[in-house]
Parts: structure tokens; C-alpha cells; sequence
């Protein structure tokens, strides 16, 4: 159930495939669509600053959306139209900025890359707005929170309320996500293999490992033995440390203003945090501030895709953002790159309110029975299923090292061992 919103991606990534914007590109001609879809904020905050780029492209006979990273592009920001800040490509399709670099409020920032074909595509300039400083968070439980149910399954979840006071000075913009922190029990799932904390080393008989020296901390897929049937199977391997699962908005959620600039804002809702297991989370409120043309763009895909249903329909429209091919400016882009000042505040969710609730609705009449694994489930449709303790018809090792391992909590993005700030000791 992992959203990535490949940042608006816990929805972007999701989000962007079958997109809509302000200049509507007709999707009748759907099984011809190939678009470049960016993916990119500039904050305030010392953190991760990283500009994604993908293709979205249709397939020929079914019309279904599919997402591709872009590699080996040359990525650039450029600041107050004059200095210019390289960005470096960590995994494919994201390109991040210096560690050492974050936005300032006031100064103007612009996107330009180039595609391994030279193909060469500038945004427009966006300029960093201050925001104003979360005041109040209040949580209340809903068992009807959700709706479309997420998934097909969960409706139960608590409503986010925050308290604000909009500055008078000026229009302003604004858009919410967070982050949900969930302790996580399980770290890793080797499909058709097992975990090893060190290399595992091939001995005799075939089909039998010891364990060497070297570290490895990963699945190990042995190959088949022969005269034996290849068969499937998933082998779940619990944290060996704390850990806490990061899961994030799937929505879009943005406000002006208009009617109330200066004021107070009171009980603005802007968030709605599924209901995964009955233990307490940390919910990361985060508030930024928007263009006038970035709140444009989110509000038009916030209503198309509250008309659809939720970011998996394809709506009937495509919105090109703020990025265009320099030599061809009706190629349509999708996607958007904005400057935003972030104010945080993290939320400790002890859910002592949901004691004897459901963790959802299914339209299955015979609902399973999760047996305290409700995240597990939520993540991965299915309850956990460990490796059975020796002996057992897996592959064997015969040094003695324990079994069945624990696993290192990660991947890191999207995994933590590092308890969150705002957690209680």
C-alpha cells in the first residue's frame, strides 16, 4: 500500500502517469502518448533535494500507462538567474542537489535539463514564499475517513486538523502532505531465496551453504538443484532493530486565502491517516507555501482526480506543468517543478481512541483475520510467512549459524532505524 507519490510521488510517481494540467492534452489518441513527466520541489529545509524525471508512455493496444525512469540526463538549477547548481543522479531518474543545499525564501529558482538525446527542457522561474508556522494539531478517529476505501479495503482512519494564522500582508497558497511513521516488525522478503547476514559459501552435498566471513545482508537465490521441481515461495525475516516504516500522502490538498487572508484559519483538515495497526505512529505534518501558478496546476489535478475516483484512474485530460522542450514548445510535459518554504510539525498518534474498532471494510464477507499483522497485510496483501525454523525443506546451513536470521531494517527509503523526531522516549 506504499503510495509514492514518486513524492506527490506517496501519490507523484502514481500521480503523474495519466496526469492532467492546465493545457489539456486529449488522451483519445492514448495508445500514442509518450511524455516526460518531472517530478521536482525546492525547500527550505536541510534535507534531500531531489528533481525526478520519468516517461510515461501508453501502450499501443490496451492504452495502460506505464513509467520509465530517465537516465544519464544533465540536470541543472538555476538560482535568481545566475548561478548555477549541478545536480548528480543517485538512483535512476533522480537527480539531487548538493547535500549542502536548501532554498531561501524570496530568491527564484529555475529547472533546466538535458536528455541523453539533447533534447533540452527549461521550467519557468519560481520564486520561494514564506509560510507560516503550524500552531495547533488535532486528531480525531473516523471509521469513515477514507472514502473510496484506500485499496479496496481501509476506511477507518484519523482526521488531521491544524490551526494557522495566514499572514495579512499578501495572497497566499498553500499545499499539505505528510509522512506517517509506522513501527515496523518485518525488514525483508526473499522471494524464492533466503536471507543471509554473511555470504553464504556452496558446500557438499549440492543444496547445503555455510556461512562465510564476508558481510552480505541480503536475499541469496541459490540455483536449482537438479532432478529437483523449481518451486516459488516468499520468506518473510523479521527487523533486527527498531524500525519504522515511512509511508506518505496519496492525495492532493491545497487551499487560497482568498476568503480569509489575514485571519486565523481554525480546524483545516489536512490529513487522513489510515487506520494500519493499532499501535501508536508519528504522523510528519508538513505545510508549504505555493505560486499562484504551481496552486493552479494542484488544484486542477486535485479536482480531476476527486472526479475520477483517486490517482489510479486515468482521467479523460493530460496537464502539461511548467517544463517545455526549448526547441519544441507544443511537446506536452507533465508534471511540475515549484519552490515551496516548508513549516513542519510532527504529530505522536498514541490511538488509545481506536480500542475495539475495525482496521476497515472489505467486500469480502469472510474479512481474514490478521492476527496482529495488520500492517504487514496493508503493505503486502497477505499475512507474514517466516522461515521455518531447521530443519526444514529450504536450503541448509551446516556451520551451525543461526536460523532463521534477522534481518537489517530497510531499504532506507522507505524503512528507518532511527526513531523520528517527535517519537517519545
Amino acid at each position: 500500500m506504499r503510495s509514492t507519490f514518486t513524492r506527490l510521488l506517496g501519490g507523484l510517481a502514481c500521480l503523474f502517469v495519466p496526469l492532467a494540467c492546465v493545457d489539456l492534452l486529449d488522451l483519445r489518441l492514448r495508445g500514442t502518448v509518450d511524455v516526460v513527466v518531472v517530478d521536482g520541489t525546492i525547500t527550505n529545509l536541510a534535507e534531500p533535494q531531489i528533481i525526478r524525471l520519468n516517461r510515461s508512455k501508453a501502450e499501443p493496444v490496451t492504452g495502460r500507462f506505464g513509467m520509465r525512469p530517465i537516465t544519464k540526463a544533465t540536470v541543472e538549477v538555476v538560482v535568481d538567474s545566475s548561478a548555477v547548481i549541478a545536480c548528480h543522479e543517485t538512483v535512476d531518474g533522480s537527480y539531487q542537489l548538493p547535500s549542502d543545499f536548501k532554498g531561501q525564501i524570496g530568491h527564484a529558482y529555475q529547472l533546466r535539463f538535458t536528455l541523453a538525446d539533447g533534447t533540452r527542457y527549461v521550467s519557468s522561474q519560481q520564486v520561494m514564499a514564506d509560510v507560516p508556522a503550524i500552531a495547533a494539531v488535532e486528531a480525531k478517529f473516523n471509521p469513515r475517513s477514507l472514502s473510496p476505501a484506500l485499496d479496496g479495503f481501509f476506511t477507518a482512519g484519523h482526521d488531521i486538523f491544524i490551526d494557522f494564522t495566514d499572514p495579512a500582508d499578501k495572497h497566499n497558497y498553500y499545499r499539505w502532505d505528510w509522512n506517517l511513521y509506522e513501527p515496523q516488525k518485518w525488514c525483508r522478503t526473499c522471494v524464492s531465496g533466503f536471507y543471509s547476514i554473511f555470504e553464504p559459501l556452496d558446500t557438499i552435498p549440492i543444496g547445503f551453504y555455510k556461512s562465510g566471513t564476508k558481510l552480505y545482508e541480503e536475499c541469496f537465490y541459490p540455483p536449482a538443484i537438479p532432478g529437483r521441481p523449481v518451486s516459488e515461495y516468499r520468506l518473510d525475516y523479521a527487523c533486527r532493530t527498531q524500525c519504522w516504516e515511512i509511508l506518505h500522502s496519496y492525495s492532493i490538498n491545497v487551499f487560497d486565502d482568498q476568503l480569509t487572508n489575514g485571519g486565523p484559519v481554525s480546524k483545516r483538515r489536512v490529513a487522513q491517516i489510515p487506520f494500519y495497526q493499532s499501535g501508536p505512529c508519528l504522523v510528519e505534518l508538513r505545510q508549504l507555501s505555493l505560486t499562484k501558478d504551481a496552486y493552479i496546476y494542484y488544484k486542477l489535478f486535485q479536482d480531476q482526480t476527486e472526479n475520477t475516483g483517486g490517482l489510479a484512474d486515468t482521467p479523460p485530460t493530460v496537464l502539461s506543468g511548467n517544463v517545455h522542450n526549448v526547441a519544441n514548445e507544443k511537446e506536452a510535459v507533465i508534471g511540475y517543478f515549484t519552490a515551496a518554504a516548508v513549516s513542519k510539525k510532527s504529530h505522536y498518534l498514541d490511538r488509545k481512541d481506536t480500542e475495539g474498532r475495525s482496521f476497515g471494510a472489505m467486500i469480502n464477507p469472510d474479512p481474514p483475520k490478521f492476527d496482529g499483522e495488520e500492517l504487514f497485510f496493508a503493505l503486502n496483501r497477505r499475512k507474514p510467512s517466516p522461515e521455518p525454523p531447521p530443519p526444514n525443506d529450504f536450503r541448509i546451513f551446516i556451520d551451525g549459524t543461526p536460523r532463521p536470521p534477522l534481518a537489517v531494517c530497510g531499504p532506507i527509503d522507505q524503512r528507518t532505524p532511527f526513531k523520528p523526531p517527535g517519537w517519545p522516549d
